[in-house]
């Protein structure tokens, strides 16, 4: 189960790297879209923080 927790801590950093390049390449055509997708990419490097914590405390609490 800890594995599963894991591999999507990991996707919401795949995940933000991916919005931060859309950020890049939209800057220039939409700024509006731009800090929509720099946004985004922000909320899923907190979710990165947010579900590690989680799944630490989860893992420690078997302890």
């Amino acid at each position: 189960m800890v594995k599963y927790f894991k591999f999507f801590e990991y996707a919401y950093l795949v995940i933000a790297i991916v919005f931060i390049v859309e950020t890049v390449l939209n800057w220039s055509l939409n700024r509006q879209k731009a800090y929509i997708y720099l946004a985004f990419s922000g909320l899923a490097v907190f979710m990165y923080f947010f579900r590690k914590k989680h799944r630490k405390k989860y893992e420690n609490q078997g302890k």
